[in-house]
């Protein structure tokens, strides 16, 4: 992957190649950010750059020997550790192929896209202590063109302690001219003595206008279909992705959030059950972007009250709602709103039964609703 490849991210594109060429490339980074910010493919394209022979305009050449095994995940000198179930495989390697697979179909991907792919019973992967073990045996090798060895570890916040403790031990004395470039959604889970030994590489949200280009260029949308997508995605590439290629459309989305959130004000259960139970048979897919849509047409209507119509980013039927709806969202309500939507977001991941999920969703807005 080369870093024309990576959607926006300019700056940071700047500064690795400068670490580079300048030769002073920090042993460990960890790339910070939500997965459609780029961080994986970021690291992917910069991990190229290190091992291009021919580099050219700020960029890898992507023809070299070089470029052409990375592209293909399978340079010699470049290692992947990433979560894995235990019952399936205890170490990456073991699922080296599915990696690679995944990587090429959609290098923007997330950790439930990457679980489904793995394991139908969705079990909770984990980076355990046999793969720290893997990992000293590989970096004490020699590299096998004589270069830097680089390791990508994908979600090290999935590390079990004993994992931890030892990968902390090869950051504090690495083997010389080795590289770990750790790939994290959510640092807080880690060791703060792995992040102080990391050179943070924080990820922004993707430019609009990006986003906006490389939705009708890969789906081949009508401006305002994108123009929405592009809204609704909040600088995330991945969200992005997910709704354009997804069979829920916008007045599907639109209809549900406008159903839930009267029958939620009204405090009309039965209609609230009834909501639920629909909601509850839809896929999971489905379901988060339904999700993500909620906690998007909230941020829509706080921007209209306090920030003005002209600001907010939706469509003309989208907008049409929020002049009615956003008088019930305010200062009062919007934190306690997100952070319910949030915390159903990050339950669903983690196999919630959706049906109790969305039921005590709507009891949720109902009390939140005539509290604003």
């Amino acid at each position: 992957m080369r870093f024309k490849d990576v959607v926006g991210q300019n700056n940071l594109k700047s500064k690795l190649i400068k670490e580079v060429l300048d030769e002073k490339i920090s042993h460990a980074q960890m790339f910070l950010g939500d997965y459609g910010f780029g961080t994986l493919p970021l690291a992917l394209s910069f991990a190229q750059y290190i091992f291009c022979e021919v580099k050219i305009d700020g960029d890898s050449c992507g023809e070299c020997p070089s470029c052409r095994q990375v592209k293909e995940l399978q340079h010699p000198d470049l290692h992947f550790s990433f979560p894995t179930v235990q019952k399936i495989s205890k170490i990456s390697d073991g699922l080296i192929t599915e990696w690679r697979q995944q990587i090429k179909e959609q290098p923007y991907f997330s950790s439930f896209d990457w679980i489904k792919r793995i394991d139908p019973k969705e079990a909770k992967p984990i980076i355990s202590v046999h793969e720290s073990a893997e990992i000293q045996r590989k970096l004490r090798l020699k590299s096998y063109q004589g270069g830097y060895k680089i390791l990508i570890m994908w979600l090290p916040e999935t590390m079990n302690a004993s994992c931890a403790n030892k990968i902390l031990k090869i950051l504090e004395e690495p083997p010389n001219k080795t590289l770990f470039l750790l790939i994290s959604a959510n640092a807080d889970m880690l060791l703060d003595t792995i992040r102080s030994r990391c050179q943070i590489v924080q990820l922004q949200r993707v430019d609009s206008y990006l986003i906006e280009e490389e939705i009708r260029k890969t789906f081949n949308l009508d401006k305002e279909k994108c123009q929405s997508i592009t809204s609704f995605s909040q600088g995330d590439l991945l969200k992005a992705y997910e709704i354009a290629s997804s069979n829920e459309d916008e007045a599907a989305l639109k209809d549900a959030f406008m159903t839930m959130m009267r029958s939620s004000y009204k405090k009309n259960v039965i209609e609230m059950m009834d909501w639920a139970e629909v909601m509850a048979k839809k896929g999971k897919e489905r379901q988060k972007i339904f999700l993500n849509y909620t906690l998007h047409m909230l941020r829509q209507c706080i921007v209209k009250n306090y920030m003005g119509e002209k600001l907010v980013q939706v469509s003309n039927e989208e907008g049409a709602f929020i002049e009615r709806f956003s008088p019930f969202v305010s200062g009062n309500n919007i934190r306690e709103f997100m952070k319910t939507f949030d915390e159903a977001f990050y339950q669903l991941e983690r196999n919630a039964n959706p049906k109790i999920l969305f039921t005590l969703l709507c009891f949720q807005s109902m009390r939140l609703l005539h509290k604003h």
